[in-house]
């Protein structure tokens, strides 16, 4: 199990260093729902792409919903230890 979340959280790190990229050149970008999707998998990876790349920290509404993505995962992760 670890080594799949240690996967996951690269590959969406490197997804949210992507979509930045190509928000920087103007280009075709990641929807909102699909980095929010990821981040249910990855979100150890989500935050620190947000964080290092800068990434959608000011935008409160995607904040927001990230919250819940990451309460989501920790009642997961609850549900989950306890089981």
């Amino acid at each position: 199990m670890i080594p799949f979340l240690l996967i996951a959280n690269l590959m969406t790190f490197g997804v949210f260093g992507f979509d930045k990229w190509q928000a920087r050149k103007h280009q075709w970008r990641i929807s909102e729902n699909m980095l929010l999707g990821i981040s249910l998998i990855g979100v150890v990876g989500a935050a620190s792409g947000m964080i290092i790349f800068n990434h959608k920290v000011s935008k409160k509404s995607f904040l927001v919903k990230f919250f819940i993505v990451v309460l989501i995962d920790l009642v997961l992760f609850y549900r989950l230890i306890r089981h």
